[in-house]
């Protein structure tokens, strides 16, 4: 090997490669795809909602909203894979799956139901992905901005947005049905979290990785056998089908629309843009602007080419960023399959018809623990940001506030423009924008700050415990990082490891 190779790999005892960068670590084929399937699992309810949702609003027969999820499946893999694999200035190269975003949802059906049609809606998306492509280099300079008490906050607030969606799922996910919200869903997502934390705990690392694949098996399995999964319509509709460029039609390009996608389109890189950083942390590799802006342009060019089949604006799904947190996968490769097997969906409806067959119950059994996941790393790295006689408490406390708000209270926002909605009713881009503006405002800009800012820190002030107040003698002093005693004497300290021995 000479000094080049040398630098990119080194070998580790077992005779592997280990790579310069933890996310090129590449796994046996059947261990790939199987982690692979599990990313596909974990974002297939999200990928489909956002063309069923539309589907329902342009008034589409099941075979046309059929061929909307198809192509939302087909994109998603391609996009995922330009993100994953990469080409020159387009893809991260990071383990982040690509879906149909649906941040944009609002504004599509808006635009569905003022009378522009599907074609509007495919025109619009063209239109702001080719504005996002160009603005998306920068974008990615303010990634100087994103210090851990921003990264922290955004990440924190990522997945404590997600956890209405896991708790929506546990309770069976369609809440016009019969039995939402019962005990029966409820029980059945019990049942597969029980089964994620049991398999977690199990010796063996393949199946501790494995937890929440197998976890989602047996979780159906439960369904099959107590009749609350049906798989009788898998053979319903062809085996195999190619979407078909502009089949609902050329697409058109409306004024008034392509401005509403645009804010939807800020709105997605600011996500996209903290899902990198988020898997670049958990991952544990650098995150650069360069970076940064190849990942926002393979969402923006995916965007771009994705209302050709059918389908609309793709970004980074937050819930896989999770599932990398939860089983310590990090390759990239290991992604890269599970775009594989979404085009593989997208060509072979028999297949997503039996992947759509998995109660959602089950899936939000296995959520809770994902988006559990996103916000335990937020809170890591918010464990890093140094607190005292500074503003970093309130910058984490005024942001993850504004995060929490679209989620305690989802039409706070109704009252407001329709633009300033589009921003803010996303929790994840309301944190990012505060925390950006407050470490800002209180980080660079400190003219005027006070000079003492720990008031703001209430009860993460000093304390000392009672037994270290005992060695002390009534007129004790400490100056200038001496103890000195009653007669001015300096009183000997002990390093902390010479008093541990005694």
């Amino acid at each position: 090997m000479n000094m080049k190779n040398a630098k990119n790999a080194a070998k580790t005892s077992g005779g592997r490669t280990a790579p310069a960068r933890p996310e090129d670590e590449r796994l046996p084929i059947g261990s790939t795809f199987a982690y692979g399937f599990q990313h596909v699992l974990t974002m297939y309810g999200g990928i489909i909602a956002v063309p069923l949702i539309v589907g329902q609003a342009a008034g589409l027969s099941p075979a046309d909203t059929g061929i909307l999820i198809a192509a939302a499946l087909f994109m998603g893999g391609l996009a995922t894979l330009l993100q994953t694999l990469g080409l020159p200035f387009f893809g991260s190269q990071l383990p982040l799956v690509q879906g149909v975003s649906f941040a944009s949802v609002a504004t599509m059906v808006a635009i569905v139901t003022g009378g522009g049609g599907l074609p509007s809606v495919f025109g619009a998306v063209i239109a702001s992905a080719a504005i996002g492509l160009l603005i998306a280099p920068v974008f990615s300079k303010i990634v100087r901005f994103f210090p851990p008490v921003v990264t922290g906050t955004v990440i924190t607030t990522i997945g404590l947005t997600l956890m209405p969606v896991a708790a929506n799922w546990a309770m069976g996910g369609n809440r016009k049905a019969e039995d939402y919200g019962s005990m029966a869903n409820i029980g059945l997502a019990a049942i597969t979290l029980a089964a994620v934390l049991v398999l977690s705990k199990v010796g063996s690392a393949t199946i501790s990785r494995l937890s929440i694949l197998l976890a989602i098996v047996i979780g159906t399995v439960v369904a099959i056998v107590t009749g609350m999964a049906n798989f009788s319509k898998v053979g319903n509709g062809p085996i195999a089908a190619f979407p078909t460029p502009f089949h609902f039609g050329a697409p058109t390009f409306e004024i008034a629309a392509i401005i509403s996608m645009v804010i939807v389109v800020l709105v997605i890189l600011t996500e996209t843009m903290a899902d990198i950083l988020a898997v670049g942390e958990i991952v544990g590799t650098k995150t650069d602007s360069k970076r940064i802006a190849a990942g926002l342009r393979a969402d923006m060019v995916s965007s771009m080419f994705a209302p050709v089949f059918g389908s609309f604006t793709q970004s980074a799904f937050a819930q896989n960023v999770g599932l990398v947190a939860v089983t310590k996968i990090k390759s990239r490769y290991v992604v890269a399959a599970g775009g594989v097997i979404l085009v593989l969906l997208g060509l072979l409806p028999v297949m997503g018809r039996v992947v759509a067959a998995v109660p959602t119950a089950v899936l939000g059994g296995a959520g809770i623990v994902l988006f559990g996941t996103v916000a335990a790393s937020g809170i890591r790295t918010l464990a890093k940001v140094e607190y005292r006689n500074n503003m970093n408490l309130i910058i984490v406390a005024t942001s993850i506030g504004f995060g929490m708000i679209p989620i305690a209270a989802p039409a706070f926002y109704d009252q407001f423009p329709t633009w300033f909605y589009t921003i803010f009713h996303s929790g994840i881009s309301s944190a990012a924008i505060m925390a950006i503006a407050l470490n800002l405002l209180f980080n660079h800009l400190k003219a005027g700050n006070s000079e003492n800012q720990s008031v703001f820190v209430a009860g993460t002030g000093r304390v000392i415990r009672e037994e270290d107040l005992k060695c002390l003698a009534d007129g004790d002093k400490f100056e200038n990082g001496k103890l000195i005693d009653c007669d001015g004497k300096e009183v000997p300290v002990e390093p902390s490891g010479v008093s541990d021995e005694h």
